[in-house]
C-alpha cells in the first residue's frame, strides 16, 4: 500500500510545550489498573483485560441481520471465500470480479485505469462502475453482492489529478485544529466519492517514535494524546456521525484506521520491522488512536506489517482478536496490507490460513489474489479454515456494505456525487487546504524580526523547492513515491512561487525566481525554499537524521545569497524534523513548512504582510514533533530524564515574539560520510559505503577512484562526460566481455525494497548497441550467491544517445538466485565487445521509463 521531544530556545531552558497536552499525555500513557509492565527482557504476555473497552456505537439492527443470515445461506463456499481476497486493479479486471465473485479491490500506489497515473478522472470513474456492474452480473447463478473499492485518499484524493491536496498528517498535528480535520476528512470524502471509490485507507493513526522512519510524516504527532484528539473526528469527518442521517451515505466514505498495531514504535525506525516495547506502551502510546476511531465507528481497521516481538500483526491472534475485536468490541472487518500474510511464517503471499484464524477478515493479495482465493477455498473445504471463522469474516464484510446501503445503491456514476469532477479542486475545498497550511507552518527562528516581509519589494525566490509540486506534496500524491510527475499533473494547485509571486506583485513589488540564487536584479530579500524528495514507506527510512547526508548544496546557496549581503527566509519542506543546524544558522529566518500539499498561497499569507503593513495572518503552528538537537538523536522519549531536543514538542513562534536564536552547534553527532541514501552511483561516482571497480576479461579487478580509467587488458575503458554537470557521468566502452561493478562495504539488505516492487534505477545513455550485443544486470550475495538478468533488450528499445531510466526490478534479481538480504554487489554491468554505454546515477525506485521484465521461472 500502501513515520521529537519540547526543547529550551535558551540556556534558561524555556519550555514552551502547553501543560494542557502535558497533562493529556501523562494521563494517556498511564496504566490502566492492574496492568504490569513487564521487564522489557521478559515474555510479552497480551491480557485484554488491561486494554480500554470503548462502546462500539452501532448496536446490531435485527432486520439487517435477518437480510445477512438469507444471504448467507445462500452464498456458496466460493462466494463466501471471494469476499475476503481483495485485488488490486493492476493485477485483475472486472471480469476476474465476475468470475471468482470477489468482494474487493483496490488501486494500491502506483496502480492507476489504464496503468497511468494521469489518468483522468472520468477514466476513474468508468472503471468503478465496470467493476460494480461485474460483482453485480447474476449470469451463472451468482449472488448480487456490489464491491467495496478501497484507495489510499492519503492527503485529500491524492491519486487523481485535480484533486485538492491537504498538508500530510505531520502539518496537520503543527496545527492543532480537530475540528479543521473533520472538514478535511468531509471533503476528502466528497471528492473520493467523484471518482466512484467509497472506502479510503485512513486515518492513519500511527505515534511515530522514531524520525528515521520512512512514513512519519504518516503520523499526527509522536504525543500519543494529540494522535488520540484527532482520530475520532476525522473518522466522523469521513464517514459521517454514527447515528445520524447521513452517516456512510453517498457523501461520506469508509474508513480503515491504521496500522495495527505498533507500526510507529519499531527498533530503530525500521518500516516493516520489529516492535519491543512492552504491553503497556504498545497500548498507551501506539495504540491511543485507536478507542476513539472505534467510538466514532470505524469500519475497518487495518493489519500492521510490522512484528510484535518477532511475531506478525497479520498473525497474531491475542491482538486482533482477543483484544480489537472482543475486549475493545470493534464491530467492522479486520484488512491486511499489502501481501502482508505473506510474511507470516509458514505462509506465502498466496496461501495463508493462519491469516484468517488469527483474525483477519479480509486479505489484500494484490497480485498474489488469485492463489489466495484457490488456497483459502481448498483450507474451508479441508477444515484448516474453520467455517465459522470463514463465516465470522464474511458476515463482518457484509454488514458494512449493508451499513452503507450498497445493496440498494446504483452504479457509482449515478450516486450522488459520482462524476460531479467540478467538486475536485473546487475553491471552497482550496480554501480550507489554504487554510490548513496556514496553520500547520512552524516558525522556528525570526532573527531581528525579519517576517513578516513587506510586500512592495524586491523578492527573490531560490531553491529547488520554491516551483516544485511534487517537492511540495511528497509522497502519495498521483505516484506512490510522489516522483515521476509534473506541473501540468496539478491544474488546481499553486507552487510557493505562485503564492508568493502573486502577492508581491499585486502589492507593486518585484518577484523574481531563480531556482540556483542566480538573480538578475539585486533583490531586497530572499525566500530560499528547500527540503527532501518525495518518498513513501520504506524508501523514505533513514540511517540518521542529518538532511542529505549533509550534501544538499542548499546550504551553500543560503550562504552565497548571506554573502551578497541579503537577508534569507528559509522554508523547509520536510515530512520529518531533520538536523539543519547549520541552514537554521545561515539563514535570518527559518519556517518548517512540512509537506504542505496543493496550496503555496498558504505560505505567502504567513510569510507577507498586507500591502498597508498590517499582518495578515500570524504562525500559529506548534511542533508536533520534537526538532533534533543531534543527527544520532533519532528516538522520541518526550518526559524521559534524557529528553533534549533543539527544538521542544509544542515549540512554535509568533510575530509577537522574539525570534532571536543564539547560534546553534554544528557538530551533527555522527560522522557525514556514513550518512548514506538510496543512490549507489551518482554525479561519476559511487555513494558512500560503496566502491566502484572494473573488472577485465581476464578477471583482473581494480577499484577506481579517478574519472578516466581502464582494466588492465583494455577490455573496460572508463571516460568522464558531461550531463547537466561537468563531468556528470562515466561512459564505459567494452571491447571485450569485462565488467563494470558497485561493491557494498557492508552488504546491504533489500528484503522489504523487493517485496516492495521496488527497482534498481539506472540512468543511461545508450551510444552504441550492436546488434546481438549480450549485455547481463548482476547483483551477488556472497561465494556462491548470485543473480543475472539480461537488460539488452530492454536497452534497444531506448533511443540512442539520449538519457532514459532504465528499471531492473528487485524480484527478477531474487528470482534469478540472488539473496536480496545480503547483497555486497548490488550493482554490476556485463557487456560485449561493441558496446559503449554512459552511466549518470543507480539508485532504487519506482520512476523509470523502460522497464526490463523478468524472466519466466
Amino acid at each position: 500500500m500502501k513515520p521529537r521531544l519540547p526543547h529550551p530556545r535558551s540556556s534558561a531552558g524555556r519550555r514552551l510545550r502547553p501543560l494542557l497536552l502535558g497533562a493529556a499525555l501523562a494521563l494517556a500513557c498511564a496504566p490502566v489498573a492492574g496492568a504490569a509492565p513487564a521487564p522489557t527482557d521478559a515474555p510479552v504476555r497480551i491480557d485484554p483485560a488491561h486494554w480500554p473497552q470503548p462502546a462500539w456505537p452501532l448496536a446490531l439492527d435485527p432486520a439487517m441481520e435477518k437480510r445477512i443470515d438469507a444471504l448467507m445461506a445462500a452464498m456458496t463456499l466460493e462466494e463466501k471465500v471471494g469476499q475476503v481476497v481483495q485485488g488490486d486493479i493492476a493485477s485483475l479486471t472486472p471480469e476476474d470480479v465476475r468470475r471468482y465473485r470477489l468482494g474487493s479491490i483496490l488501486a494500491g500506489g502506483g496502480s492507476d485505469p489504464g496503468g497511468r497515473y494521469n489518468a483522468s478522472p472520468a477514466e476513474w470513474l468508468a472503471l468503478a462502475d465496470a467493476f460494480w456492474e461485474a460483482s453485480m452480473d447474476t449470469r451463472g447463478g451468482g449472488k448480487a453482492i456490489p464491491i467495496i473499492w478501497g484507495i489510499d485518499a492519503m492527503h485529500g484524493q491524492s491519486n487523481v489529478v485535480g484533486a485538492t491536496l491537504f498538508p500530510h498528517n505531520i502539518g496537520l498535528g503543527a496545527a492543532r485544529n480537530p475540528e479543521l480535520l473533520r472538514e478535511i476528512a468531509r471533503i476528502t470524502a466528497a471528492e473520493t466519492r467523484t471518482t466512484g471509490m467509497e472506502w479510503t485507507f485512513a486515518p492513519t493513526v500511527a505515534v511515530p517514535r522514531d524520525d528515521r522512519w520512512g512514513r512519519a510524516y504518516e503520523g499526527y504527532s509522536e504525543d500519543p494524546a494529540l494522535v488520540a484528539s484527532y482520530a475520532g473526528v476525522f473518522v466522523e469527518g469521513l464517514q459521517g456521525k454514527a447515528g445520524a442521517p447521513d452517516f456512510l451515505d453517498d457523501h461520506h466514505v469508509m474508513t480503515t484506521v491504521k496500522h495495527f498495531l505498533g507500526d510507529g514504535g519499531t527498533d530503530n525506525g525500521k518500516d516493516q520491522g520489529d516492535t519491543t516495547v512492552d504491553e503497556a506502551q504498545l497500548r498507551d502510546i501506539h495504540g491511543a488512536g485507536y478507542a476513539p476511531a472505534i467510538a466514532a465507528g470505524a469500519q475497518s481497521v487495518m493489519a500492521s506489517f510490522n512484528s510484535f516481538h518477532g511475531e506478525k500483526m497479520h498473525g497474531h491472534k491475542p491482538l486482533l482478536t482477543d483484544v480489537l475485536k472482543q475486549r475493545m468490541q470493534f464491530g467492522g472487518f479486520v484488512v491486511g496490507d499489502w501481501n502482508g500474510h505473506g510474511q507470516i511464517k509458514g505462509c506465502s503471499n498466496t496461501d495463508c490460513a493462519q491469516t484468517y484464524i488469527a483474525g483477519l477478515d479480509m486479505a489484500m493479495a494484490p497480485d498474489s489474489w488469485k492463489g489466495m482465493y484457490e488456497s483459502t477455498l481448498a483450507h474451508a473445504k479441508d477444515g484448516t479454515l474453520p467455517m465459522a471463522r470463514l463465516d465470522d469474516a464474511v458476515r463482518r464484510i457484509l454488514r458494512v456494505k449493508f451499513r452503507m446501503g450498497l445493496f440498494e445503491k446504483p452504479k457509482p456514476s449515478a450516486r450522488a456525487l459520482g462524476g460531479r469532477f467540478e467538486l475536485l479542486g473546487a475553491p471552497q475545498h482550496r480554501a480550507v487546504a489554504r487554510q490548513a497550511v496556514r496553520e500547520s507552518l512552524v516558525l522556528l527562528k525570526n532573527q531581528g524580526g525579519l517576517l513578516p516581509l513587506a510586500p512592495k519589494q524586491r523578492v527573490l525566490v531560490a531553491g529547488d523547492g520554491a516551483d516544485n509540486m511534487a517537492k511540495q506534496a511528497g509522497g502519495w500524491t498521483l505516484t506512490w513515491q510522489g516522483d515521476g510527475t509534473k506541473r501540468a499533473d496539478f491544474p488546481n494547485a499553486d507552487t510557493l512561487w505562485d503564492g508568493l509571486k502573486a502577492q508581491v506583485e499585486a502589492a507593486g513589488g518585484k518577484a523574481e525566481l531563480a531556482v540556483d540564487g542566480r538573480y538578475k536584479a539585486r533583490p531586497d530579500v530572499a525566500v530560499v525554499v528547500f527540503g527532501e524528495e518525495p518518498y513513501a514507506e520504506f524508501q523514505g527510512d533513514l540511517p540518521d537524521l542529518m538532511f542529505k547526508g549533509g550534501r544538499s548544496g542548499d546550504l551553500e546557496l543560503i550562504r552565497k545569497l548571506k554573502a551578497d549581503g541579503i537577508p534569507v527566509v528559509a522554508v523547509f519542506l520536510s515530512g520529518r524534523p531533520l538536523w539543519v543546524n547549520r541552514e537554521i544558522n545561515a539563514a535570518d529566518a527559518f519556517v518548517a513548512a512540512w509537506l504542505p500539499g496543493s496550496e503555496g498561497g498558504g505560505v505567502a499569507d504567513v510569510l507577507l504582510r498586507r500591502p498597508d503593513g498590517s499582518v495578515q495572518h500570524d504562525f500559529r503552528g506548534k511542533l508536533s514533533f520534537s526538532w533534533p538537537r543531534r543527527a544520532d538523536q533519532f528516538a522520541n522519549n518526550v518526559g524521559q530524564k534524557d529528553y533534549d531536543p533543539q527544538f521542544a514538542y509544542g515549540y512554535g513562534l509568533t510575530y509577537a515574539d522574539n525570534g532571536d536564536l543564539p547560534a546553534l552547534s554544528e557538530e551533527p553527532g555522527i560522522d557525514p560520510a556514513a550518512s548514506r541514501t538510496s543512490a549507489w552511483f551518482d554525479r561519476g561516482v559511487a555513494t558512500t559505503g560503496l566502491t566502484l571497480r572494473l573488472v577485465g576479461a581476464d578477471g583482473e579487478a581494480s577499484d577506481i577512484v579517478h574519472p578516466n580509467a581502464a582494466t588492465a587488458d583494455g577490455s573496460v575503458v572508463m571516460t568522464a562526460v558531461n550531463t547537466d554537470v561537468q563531468e556528470g557521468a562515466r561512459q564505459f566502452a567494452f571491447q571485450g566481455a569485462g565488467r563494470v561493478e558497485l561493491r557494498a562495504n557492508t552488504p546491504l539488505d533489500l528484503v522489504r525494497e523487493t517485496n516492495g516492487d521496488v527497482l534498481a534505477i539506472a540512468s543511461v545513455r545508450v551510444e552504441a548497441l550492436p546488434a546481438g550485443a549480450r549485455v547481463d544486470y548482476l547483483a551477488s550475495c556472497g561465494d556462491g550467491c548470485r543473480g543475472e538478468v539480461a537488460i539488452g533488450d530492454a536497452l534497444a528499445k531506448l533511443p540512442q544517445g539520449q538519457w532514459a531510466r532504465l528499471g531492473v526490478p528487485l524480484k527478477c534479481l531474487r528470482g534469478a538466485g540472488a539473496d536480496t538480504a545480503r547483497l555486497d554487489m548490488p550493482f554490476a554491468l556485463r557487456g560485449s565487445a561493441g558496446l559503449r554505454l554512459s552511466l549518470a546515477k543507480v539508485s532504487i525506485g519506482t520512476d523509470y521509463e523502460q522497464k526490463v521484465e523478468c524472466p519466466a521461472p
